[in-house]
Parts: structure tokens; sequence; C-alpha cells
């Protein structure tokens, strides 16, 4: 007589099961991590540390017998405290982080262009495409102000229209003597 025998086996084993839902768990925290929350919370925390302090001091020389109030003084501070200057802390976060990731784009911006002009030193390929573009955008810039002498000049010259020059050339033969008109189709 046969009989089988059925086991069923994890196809995982329960260790690989814990970290990896303790590298998930950790990648939620990290994708949740608010830094100017943080960076607010330690400055309001040294704000009111420092306030606390001040407090202390001013309690140390009161009597014992009023060793309760000074300790109902002393939290009321640092309450207070953390009430009045938590906005204050937090936007002082943000304003740091903004300025240290604006001045970190800025640093790496330039170690890229470093690094590019250090490689256009040492290759004459890179160095021609370097100078084809500072061509192109030198005669982009070129473009803009021509462009914008022509707007200074319509703004100067209100008989002329460049944006509907079909219309201004007929009022301007209109305007010009019979025996000139021919200068109209030339």
């Amino acid at each position: 007589m046969t009989s089988f025998v059925h086991i069923d086996y994890a196809l995982e084993h329960p260790g690989v099961q814990r970290i990896e839902a303790a590298v998930a768990a950790i990648g939620e925290i990290r994708q949740n991590f608010n830094s100017a929350r943080t960076l607010a919370a330690m400055l309001l925390a040294a704000v009111v540390a420092a306030f606390v302090v001040v407090a202390d001091r001013l309690i140390d020389s009161w009597a014992d017998g009023h060793l309760l109030a000074a300790w109902v003084a002393l939290w009321a501070v640092a309450f207070t405290a953390i009430g009045l200057l938590a906005p204050v802390a937090k936007q002082t976060a943000r304003n740091m982080i903004a300025g240290y990731k604006a001045y970190a784009l800025r640093s790496a911006n330039a170690r890229e262009e470093d690094a590019f002009w250090q490689s256009a030193l040492d290759d004459p390929r890179v160095m021609a495409e370097y100078q084809a573009a500072k061509l192109r955008f030198e005669q982009s810039l070129d473009l803009q102000t021509l462009q914008a002498e022509k707007a200074v000049q319509t703004s100067q010259n209100p008989r002329l229209d460049l944006r509907e020059p079909s219309a201004t050339l007929e009022r301007l033969s209109a305007e010009m003597p019979a025996n000139k008109r021919y200068l109209r189709y030339v």
C-alpha cells in the first residue's frame, strides 16, 4: 500500500521576511521624512532650552518654600516659548533648507562646468562643441537684441506696426504722393 506525504514548507525563510519588512519600513520612513519639520523642532528645542535655563537661573535664587511655584513658572515659560516660537522656527527651518538646496545646486553646476571645461581643454572635439554652442548662444542674443531694437523703433514710430506689415504698407503708400507710389512694388 502506497501513502503520499504532503508537507508544506515555507518558500521563504522567516528571517528574510522580517528583514524585507524592516527595509520596507525604513524606506517608508525615509519617504515620509520632512527635514524642515525636523530642523524646526531642533531649533525650537534649542530656543526653549535657552529660555528654561534663564528661568531656572531666576528661580534658583528663590527660597525653598516656593519650589512648587518655581516649577510651575518654569514649565509655563517652556510651554509659552514652544507655543509662540513654533511657527517662527518652522519658517526659519524652511528658509535654511531652501538656502542650502540653492547653494548645493549652484555648487553642483559649478563643478559640472569646471569638469566640462577641463575636458574641453583636453579634447579638441569637446572644445569645438563648446565653441559652437557659444556661437549659437551669441547669435540668439544678437537676434533677441535685434528684436528688442525693432520693438523700440516701433514704439518710437507709431506709423510702423511690424505685427501687421501689409496694413502698415497700405497705410504708408496711401500717405505717399502719387508720383512716388511706384516704390511700393520695388
